[in-house]
């Protein structure tokens, strides 16, 4: 049996809009072409929520995953990757595919 390192995907559904099965399915397949296996797709709407990220981060911690998959960077705040999450795991955005790696750990 083959390990397969853990991910999560996040998306913010009012980013999404009717597009989010499509932005679902989408890092479903990108997640399992990079092999990995995508334990779970955390949804938050970002309108009035301060903190759309605490949910993912608490999945990230509790599942023990090495990346997170989102639809574009589009689903952060300011449309860049937080520096506080890819200093823990890889980001990987689908749409334009492009791989954020993690820089916690220094050799």
């Amino acid at each position: 049996m083959k390990f397969r390192p853990t991910a999560v995907g996040y998306l913010r559904c009012d980013v999404s809009g009717a597009q989010q099965q499509w932005d679902e399915d989408q890092i479903r397949s990108v997640a399992k072409r990079m092999g990995y296996d995508l334990a779970k797709i955390v949804v938050v709407d970002g309108r009035g929520n301060e903190r759309p990220l605490v949910g993912l981060k608490t999945t990230v911690t509790r599942l023990g995953a090495e990346a997170v998959f989102t639809a574009s960077l589009a689903h952060f705040p300011g449309e860049d990757v937080p520096a506080d999450l890819v200093r823990s795991v890889d980001v990987v955005t689908v749409s334009p595919e492009n791989t954020y790696a993690r820089a916690g750990a220094s050799s």
